[in-house]
């Protein structure tokens, strides 16, 4: 790892330090295979530059006028946002980032997956919040997509044809069904074994999907606003390319750490495995006696 002024340049890829705006009109034109990424979503955090839905449709415009052109012709462009509340009313974030996607005729939206998950802050008047949103769309009507790459195991296996000439044999795919878009994925909190001092951070395995998918090998994984690189890692675990951009001092420091750790062997990174449910008879999973 070398430390230049503003960035550090591993052996696979460079976190740079800086307002992604600026840094982005230095990389060049048709670079980039993936860009994913998930952007502040103006809920107060100390990192946030805007608190309102205009400052957020400002900077998400002003990054997507600069992204479209990294990324290559086939490439994707993954935008993973939650909703914003304010006065007890909600938006979903991906309306507004639909909404400046649109402008771009050459982006094609292929699938708007929901991560959901069973953790999270609880609700007094609404239904508490378990899922956010990724938006996939690619550059071009022809693009890559590895569906085996990361298809999941059959609900049923043995399922066979009921009529016609493949009748009796079996139905599904041997490599496993296609995931469908709706995902379920532990977040990152408490004990989570990849917990930074990040506020909003996302799992190593949801951006694994999206890399193992719509990128070959060695290809390079773009993040604008990187936070502690949870991209750069998962990227690295797949043996790609990673460009990573952080605006705050803190994060982009810790993002040394974190993927140091990852080149030491010591990185803490959780399977893309379901959450296992509590062993019977243990405290957490004893129901006391005042629940329904």
């Amino acid at each position: 790892m070398i430390m230049a002024t503003n960035k550090y340049i591993f052996n696979d890829g460079k976190v740079i330090h800086g307002d992604c705006i600026h840094v982005l009109e230095q990389l060049p034109n048709d670079s980039i295979d993936l860009i994913f990424t998930s952007p502040p979503y103006c809920v107060g955090k100390s990192y946030d530059k805007y608190n309102t839905i205009e400052g957020f449709t400002e900077i998400i415009s002003a990054t997507q006028k600069l992204l479209v052109p990294k990324l290559k012709v086939g490439g994707s462009l993954c935008w993973q946002v939650g909703n914003h509340v304010k006065n007890a009313t909600l938006l979903p974030l991906d309306f507004v980032v639909h909404k400046i996607c649109e402008r771009y005729s050459n982006l094609i939206l292929r699938n708007r997956i929901i991560w959901t998950f069973g953790h999270g802050t609880h609700a007094k008047r609404r239904l508490s919040g378990r899922y956010e949103t990724v938006l996939w769309y690619t550059k071009g009507s022809e693009y890559r997509f590895n569906l085996d790459s990361i298809r999941v195991p059959q609900k049923y296996p043995g399922k066979t044809h009921y009529k016609g000439p493949s009748k009796g044999k079996v139905s599904g795919n041997p490599l496993g069904k296609n995931p469908g878009d709706v995902w379920s994925i532990p977040n990152v909190k408490a004990n989570h074994v990849e917990k930074t001092d990040h506020p909003c951070q996302f799992p190593v395995a949801l951006a694994a999907r999206f890399i193992k998918a719509l990128t070959p090998e060695g290809g390079t994984v773009l993040d604008p606003f990187a936070g502690t690189c949870t991209t750069a890692i998962s990227a690295l675990e797949l043996g790609r390319k990673f460009v990573c951009i952080e605006l705050e001092e803190e994060y982009f420091r810790y993002s040394e750490k974190r993927i140091s750790d990852w080149y030491n062997g010591t990185a803490k990174i959780r399977a893309d495995v379901p959450a296992v449910p509590p062993k019977a008879g243990t405290a957490v999973a004893t129901r006391p006696g005042n629940f329904l």
